[in-house]
């Protein structure tokens, strides 16, 4: 009798442990649509579209529901083709990125 009670409550434990869920972590990712061909940027490097907030930095971007973050890295197929800087004086006011991670001509020191 002893057996069978310690049986059937080690199969119940078993069972019990099955039964819990645990929440999926939905909130980390969110969904957004890619950016448009061209992103002008001006003196400081974000961009608003769509109820996102972009941030461009180092060849990369990262978007946010919140200017303030946290950031999420964007995945590259929703970076944009080129992006432009206006109001600068260090002399990328003009194309400077293709979006890709490789840089137009000005940023590895070709002239046009």
């Amino acid at each position: 009798m002893n057996r069978m009670l310690i049986l059937v409550a080690s199969l119940t434990g078993l069972l019990l442990s099955a039964c819990v869920v645990a929440p999926a972590d939905r909130g980390s990712r969110m969904v957004v649509s890619p950016l448009p061909v061209v992103v002008e940027l001006g003196v400081e490097p974000y961009y608003y579209q769509s109820g996102y907030h972009y941030h461009y930095d180092n060849n990369r971007w990262r978007y946010s529901n919140s200017r303030s973050g946290p950031w999420t890295d964007l995945p590259r197929s929703h970076y944009p083709k080129e992006t432009k800087f206006k109001g600068r004086g260090d002399g990328r006011g003009g194309d400077h990125d293709r979006g890709d991670g490789r840089g137009g001509n000005r940023d590895r020191g070709e002239r046009r």
